[in-house]
């Protein structure tokens, strides 16, 4: 049974995606900002979640003087373009509504709009960017039940220099069912590093790029690479607006991968009884324990993370004791700690509850 919570932290919205900026809204009127009243937090169930009090934007300048650091691409192929909003649009014939992340010149926006798409364009140039909440109720978007439909499709690039982080942060909003993801199911279309997609992507059978943030992921999301594309289909600028020279060491060997552009999709059946939005950050805090000795046995850390009986929790999930963390798949990792959660033998499940740390990795 999941209950109201108060007093848990505001995530972070999409400005992870685009620093400090402003929106614009095409084909779809005006937006006018209004205050929201300060609601507690609730637990996400199929029931439609309350929008949190907005931060000042004030408390946010060290994240905008740290976006300033990093490079943006920018979409320069009118091919690409038209490829990826047909792609988005997909066998859909009604309006879609997309948000488009750092539009630059807008060759992207454009074929989105020729396909009927309404777009949101949020640009990181000058101010922050007003918090999606704010938005989405200005443009009628209401929060729909976690096994409903998709209400909202995103379109970006990930930060050049901080894929990774931009990834944690991003997870964490999903599984707190916080930031655009209190609306429901919203499905991320991002270009991503073919690096970081392989780690993303990564299984058992590739231990070397297997980490705990594959298997949140994938435990979390239905990946589906759509397209591939060279560097040579975008411009790479710094955040004043200046067009970058790849001539940088650190640049030019970037430019060699191709750029994944991938969907994310969050599954209906992420969130049971044993795994909520409420006791996610002992999931998150178990995979990291986990991961922080990926070459040791699974019943060595069980004995460290829970008191529940080692040999019984591995028998229930049908492991061998012997078996390694690079061994046990991301839906092998969910189940785990459902079985523990679930064990009604033991008051207190895990070891762990009071130093719980909630940082990014």
């Amino acid at each position: 049974m999941w209950v109201t919570v108060a007093g848990l932290p505001a995530r972070l919205t999409l400005s992870v995606l685009t620093g400090a900026g402003r929106f614009s809204i095409l084909g779809s009127g005006v937006a006018t900002r209004k205050d929201l009243p300060e609601v507690l937090r609730r637990g996400f169930s199929d029931s439609r979640p309350q929008p949190l009090p907005c931060p000042d934007i004030r408390e946010s300048s060290s994240c905008v003087s740290k976006c300033r650091l990093d490079y943006k691409r920018y979409v320069i192929s009118r091919r690409l373009a038209e490829t990826l909003a047909q792609i988005l649009q997909g066998k859909r014939k009604t309006p879609q509504l997309v948000l488009e992340c750092n539009p630059g010149p807008g060759i992207l926006t454009q074929a989105l709009l020729e396909t009927g798409a309404r777009v949101i364009a949020l640009e990181s140039d000058k101010t922050f960017i007003p918090h999606l909440e704010m938005l989405f109720q200005n443009l009628g978007i209401r929060a729909v039940p976690w096994s409903a439909g998709i209400p909202l499709k995103v379109i970006g690039i990930f930060p050049i220099k901080s894929e990774k982080k931009a990834l944690w942060k991003l997870i964490y909003d999903l599984y707190s069912c916080t930031s655009v993801y209190r609306y429901g199911r919203v499905e991320l279309n991002m270009f991503i590093s073919e690096k970081e997609y392989q780690k993303l992507k990564a299984r058992p059978k590739n231990p070397n790029l297997y980490q705990a943030l594959s298997v949140l992921w994938q435990v979390a999301c239905d990946i589906k690479l759509l397209h591939m594309e060279p560097w040579s289909s975008f411009d790479l600028h710094t955040q004043n607006g200046q067009l970058e020279k790849t001539k940088r060491r650190e640049l030019s060997e970037l430019i060699q991968q191709n750029l994944c552009f991938i969907r994310m999709t969050p599954r209906r059946n992420l969130f049971t009884e044993n795994l909520t939005p409420i006791n996610y950050d002992v999931f998150f805090h178990m995979l990291k324990q986990c991961f922080g000795k990926r070459n040791a046995k699974l019943v060595d850390h069980l004995h460290s993370l829970s008191p529940v009986d080692a040999k019984d929790i591995l028998t229930l999930i049908r492991k061998h004791e012997n078996v390694k963390i690079t061994n046990i798949c991301p839906e092998d990792f969910k189940l785990l700690f459902e079985t523990i959660e679930c064990s009604k033998d033991y008051n207190c499940k895990w070891l762990c509850d009071d130093i719980m740390e909630d940082r990014i990795m």
